[in-house]
């Protein structure tokens, strides 16, 4: 069996989580021998990155008294830039082979920018993974680019969520048909191996690869089950795992990770249905088995040893050298200024050339380590912390009982996370609220759909249901409004809304949907406790929600300076609501919808508004488009008077006397 070059890519969009199937993936590659690399960034720069790699290795072959590798960033630039500014930095005069030595630098520059590399592609197999539909652009982008670094013979392979939900949709723009669904049967990649690898642990160790920091990490990534037994019409779980599977072991695999990549502190479970397992109990004894019943602590683990020992070994030398160079300069930053021992650790830097993350060589990297290793053991002293179990899809109030919720509460769980998509499940909701906390369990968190076929006073009625059972049930619950976007293709006006991320619901518009962005953009996307908070931020009743989605966007967004102003000038917050009520109240249903629509198109450059001529139109219209750019732009009055406010944002002034 040779040895096969594989390159796994995840697409350069923002997530929190870690690529889970890539990861076990590379396991599957790595216990198979196969040289695996692991991307995610702009592949362009990967390709001159590998053409870098590749000019540093000819040069030293035959200058191998230049140290080349301090060269790296400046050939890299060079490459990339094609500047001669970057060349000059590349000192080689010395040697009697400086033309050749030159040629070799401006031969690797062709080579990128004549697009020669694409007639020689590197790898036997390449894996891209896809995540959600409205990455559809970035998606196919990467996919065509990947296409171009497949050896002739080689495999290129397609999967993941976007995959499994859209695989026409990919093969049409792509030429390349999708894997669908999960990798759970044996041989889907080789015929010849019986491995399962949606079963298989996680390897850590190609997240070190990358700059990408994922903003969730030091936790145990998987599953304990597979499927759900709902087939919710907004939910995509039925296509991608079509078959409920009630029990994945979790145990073994944590062990392997734990000793391979060292002890992790958090348990993230994707179970898209855990409760409806007739093995719940099975997964909640193995669950504290781990480690994490509750109040069960984590003491983290000598990951600066874990480091070397791995990169010692060979397992991955492209991700821990990056770790270990980390480490080291982490080690330092945290003596620098404390400890003489910072002095010995910069100093065995310097001897040892541990200057540049992309350079740093192996050799060196396991020279310096019996020199920090006892400064920092001196050093490395881990208070216990506190562990937790995040069953991060949520869990089905509908399938709460007295039974299993005692089983929850034994968990080291928080936050305890359940759907409230819509209002018709509030009974199952509470009931599953109410068992919880006579179990114990104090802190929850739950995803509310929004912008799918509920009205917007749903939304309120769902947010303000939850601050009340704070109040009531004296506990934390996070609610998280989530934007409902199509997972099949909807075509309107030409555009396939399930690519990106502007589809507006039945009963929802561009004004009203903006208003709800901008409201969490100040709450951090999330909403807990505190009735006068809740109140301040979404309206003490239904009424004043409405209004605040009608709100121009610059009002909701500087609130509490746009009420001040109602003090000092014409045009505060009451100032707007006065002339929005008098609109309302004052004309017909025909000019209420005409104004209406301009502002649910939240469009104000519209030449429709133009064609008002009573002057309290013109009025509001103005509270749209007029303080939008002026409250950042100086020297207008505006802009003024927000820095005023934000010199003492708690000053009152007098109300202006009207004469």
């Amino acid at each position: 069996m040779s040895q096969r070059k594989v390159l796994l890519i995840e697409p350069n969009y923002s997530n929190k989580y870690p690529p889970i199937g890539l990861m076990k993936m590379a396991t599957y590659f790595r216990n198979r021998g196969d040289e695996i690399v692991f991307y995610k960034g702009d592949l362009k720069n990967f390709v001159i990155e590998r053409i870098t790699k590749q000019c540093i290795s000819k040069c030293m072959d035959i200058a191998s008294d230049i140290e080349w590798d301090s060269y790296y960033s400046a050939i890299y630039s060079f490459i990339r830039t094609r500047k001669n500014a970057f060349l000059k930095l590349i000192d080689f005069s010395s040697s009697q082979y400086d033309l050749l030595l030159n040629g070799i630098i401006q031969d690797a520059k062709n080579y990128y920018w004549k697009e020669e590399w694409k007639k020689h592609p590197e790898w036997d197999f390449v894996g891209v993974t896809t995540l959600f539909t409205f990455y559809w652009d970035i998606t196919i982008k990467t996919i065509n680019f990947a296409k171009l670094l497949v050896k002739p013979d080689g495999r290129l392979m397609i999967g993941g969520i976007l995959a499994s939900i859209q695989p026409l949709e990919i093969e049409k723009a792509t030429g390349i048909k999708p894997y669908v669904g999960v990798l759970n049967t044996p041989g889907e990649i080789d015929s010849d191996d019986s491995q399962i690898i949606d079963e298989l642990p996680l390897d850590y160790s190609i997240l070190d690869e990358i700059d990408y920091e994922y903003p969730l990490s030091n936790a145990y990534y998987g599953y304990t089950s597979r499927g759900c037994i709902r087939h919710c019409p907004f939910c995509a779980v039925s296509i991608i795992e079509p078959d409920f599977k009630p029990y994945i072991p979790l145990q073994k695999r944590i062990e392997i990770i734990k000793e391979n990549y060292g002890e992790q502190k958090d348990l993230l479970l994707m179970d898209n249905n855990i409760l409806a397992s007739p093995n719940f109990k099975q997964i909640v004894d193995e669950i504290i088995s781990c480690g994490f019943e509750k109040g069960g602590k984590y003491i983290q683990p000598n990951f600066f040893d874990k480091a070397f020992e791995n990169l010692a070994k060979g397992i991955n030398d492209r991700a821990y050298r990056k770790r270990c160079y980390k480490e080291i300069i982490k080690l330092y930053e945290r003596l620098k200024g404390k400890s003489e021992d910072a002095y010995i650790v910069y100093h065995a830097m310097d001897n040892y050339k541990i200057k540049n993350i992309e350079t740093v060589a192996k050799e060196d990297l396991l020279k310096i380590y019996p020199i920090l290793k006892p400064i920092f053991e001196k050093h490395f002293h881990p208070t216990p912390r506190q562990r937790y179990v995040d069953f991060n899809q949520g869990v089905d109030a509908r399938l709460f009982n007295e039974y299993n919720v005692k089983l929850l509460a034994s968990i080291a769980i928080r936050p305890l996370r359940i759907a409230f998509d819509d209002l018709k499940s509030r009974p199952a909701y509470e009931k599953a609220v109410r068992l919880s906390v006579k179990s114990g369990i104090k802190d929850f968190s739950n995803y509310l759909l929004y912008n799918y076929k509920d009205k917007p006073e749903e939304l309120y009625e769902r947010l303000r249901i939850n601050v009340d059972l704070c109040e009531e049930l004296c506990v934390n619950i996070y609610s998280f409004p989530m934007k409902y976007h199509p997972v099949h293709s909807e075509l309107k006006d030409g555009i396939d809304y399930s690519h990106n991320r502007d589809y507006i619901g039945k009963h929802w518009n561009r004004k009203y949907i903006r208003a709800v962005q901008t409201i969490l953009n100040s709450t951090k996307g999330k909403v807990g406790k505190g009735t006068s908070f809740f109140e301040e931020a979404f309206g003490k009743d239904l009424v004043e929600f409405r209004e605040l989605l009608e709100m121009p966007e610059t009002f909701i967004l500087y609130r509490f300076f746009f009420k001040w102003l109602d003090s000092v000038e014409e045009f505060g917050t009451e100032h707007w609501r006065n002339c929005w009520r008098k609109c309302m109240a004052t004309f017909d249903e025909q000019t209420k919808n005409d104004i209406l629509n301009i502002i649910h198109s939240n469009n104000f450059e519209d030449e429709r508004i133009n064609n008002f001529e009573q002057p309290i139109i013109k009025e509001l219209f103005s509270y749209y488009s007029s303080h939008r750019n002026d409250i950042e732009k100086p020297n207008t009055k505006l802009y003024k008077l927000k820095q005023i406010y934000d010199k003492n944002p708690t000053i009152t002034l007098k109300r202006k006397k009207r004469k």
